[in-house]
């Protein structure tokens, strides 16, 4: 007697009555946008924390982190693909993480653990690029007015309008000229950076270098949990799907070539930011090492024009990867809240997304003025929210999917990855937590400086 036909929970018709894809993940894109976006997601100013990651991990511990840390997530974003390939090819086209997850994890539970993690990353990155874009805006007030009365809220206020406006671009389809210049940005901040750390430690005024670490065994432990949380952090982006679902059909390696497009920019800049700001500032880095090079009290590092260019860059680029992170929410109101039967820019969906949009900026751009605590969060953000979906499920994933052999390589590097990978996961959490709450002396709401 024939088995009982299974029951598509995920059948591509359903994208037509889905307001989300038709309007915000619509699939016209080409590879090299994929690349535009996938470099916008991972390649951003979070990489001038490197230093401050390496303060934690001495030399060799850094260069082998930052080197196997961008091996697993290449190998497992390209993993993902495959098995958002296979889905394709048999019928289920998945263009969200959490259905991709469901689908194959058969777990209802699964969808709503995605979503959580998707929404406190994606929440988490748009509240960070707007306090950064604000502690931008502070710098260069500072420079030009040393005595002037602006606070930190004040320019983060600045920054959330121009993010409000931003916010009406309809699709992730529509971001991929910012998201091209976003790249172009990062690769001259970055080398912008490098240069300013190149003058600073051949100068007179050269910092004291100390690559020592900490002198408590239990507190270097800590410490490089939270270096390698913040390295997992940087290279995570959490809405490959999201990005993949961009692509015109049928999306057959045209995610690898976006990949190489990413990780090309992601050599070029994450190891010569990590040599270079670690050589000058050492063990003394902190979350920024723009801040490192233009310090408080004495003259900046560097020259200014070349500091100010850089800042300005790195400005500009927040604001693309403000609008990157904020796809998934945003698909998320459209899905809920549009009309796919009624034009994109009608009155009936035109005005729901004017509201909804705004309402989540305003929510990020608040929650950034009140709580300006950027270090220590993006090693929570990390460890609680990048590990599990950019190191565990897409292993997960491409076992349960292609069911390889136990006796193969593959299963046994994907299952050693899992097993590794959730002990970071878990460590990092107790140790950035831990750092947290040490550090929650020196906080203050709404404070006009941002907490390392």
């Amino acid at each position: 007697m024939a088995d009982p036909p299974v029951r598509d929970n995920f059948p591509d018709s359903r994208l037509e009555s889905d307001a989300g894809a038709a309007f915000v993940l619509e699939s016209k894109g080409k590879w090299w946008h994929a690349g535009f976006h996938l470099t916008t997601a991972i390649v951003g100013p979070t990489i001038l924390t490197l230093p401050y990651a390496f303060r934690g991990l001495g030399w060799g511990l850094g260069f082998l982190c930052l080197t196997v840390l961008g091996c697993v997530t290449f190998y497992s974003y390209y993993l993902m693909s495959r098995v958002l390939e296979h889905c394709e090819k048999a019928g289920r086209r998945h263009i969200r993480f959490r259905e991709l997850a469901a689908d194959v994890l058969g777990s209802g539970g699964m969808y709503y653990f995605v979503i959580f993690i998707q929404t406190a990353i994606n929440t988490g990155v748009g509240i960070g690029a707007i306090l950064l874009a604000g502690e931008c805006l502070k710098i260069m007030y500072e420079n030009l007015s040393p005595n002037g009365s602006l606070k930190l809220y004040e320019f983060i206020a600045m920054v959330t309008v121009v993010m409000i406006f931003l916010s009406q671009l309809p699709s992730f389809h529509s971001l991929r000229h910012i998201n091209f210049a976003s790249l172009l940005l990062c690769l001259g901040y970055s080398f912008l950076v490098v240069g300013a750390c190149i003058h600073a430690g051949l100068s007179k005024n050269a910092p004291h270098k100390d690559y020592s670490l900490e002198p408590s065994s239990s507190s270097r432990v800590f410490s490089a949990f939270i270096s390698m949380s913040i390295i997992a952090a940087i290279f995570g982006n959490g809405i490959l799907p999201e990005i993949q679902a961009t692509l015109s059909p049928p999306a057959t390696g045209k995610m690898v070539k976006g990949l190489l497009v990413c990780y090309a920019v992601a050599f070029l800049t994450f190891y010569s930011v990590a040599v270079s700001g670690y050589w000058v500032f050492g063990n003394e880095s902190n979350s920024n090492i723009l801040k490192g090079l233009m310090p408080d009290e004495g003259p900046a590092l560097a020259p200014t024009a070349v500091l100010g260019l850089a800042v300005i860059f790195v400005l500009l680029q927040l604001l693309a990867i403000g609008l990157v992170y904020s796809q998934v929410a945003y698909e998320i109101m459209e899905k809920q809240s549009a009309d796919v039967k009624q034009g994109k820019f009608s009155k009936r969906n035109l005005i729901p997304r004017l509201i909804l949009r705004s309402l989540y900026v305003i929510f990020c751009g608040f929650m950034a003025a009140m709580l300006p605590f950027f270090g220590d969060i993006s090693g929570v953000v990390g460890a609680m929210g990048f590990i599990p979906l950019d190191f565990i499920l897409p292993m997960l994933l491409y076992n349960m999917t292609f069911k390889p052999s136990r006796s193969t390589l593959t299963y046994w590097v994907n299952m050693s990855i899992i097993f590794v990978f959730t002990g970071v996961g878990i460590m990092g959490t107790f140790s950035s937590i831990r750092k947290l709450i040490l550090d929650a002396k020196e906080f203050e709401l709404f404070s006009s400086d941002v907490v390392d």
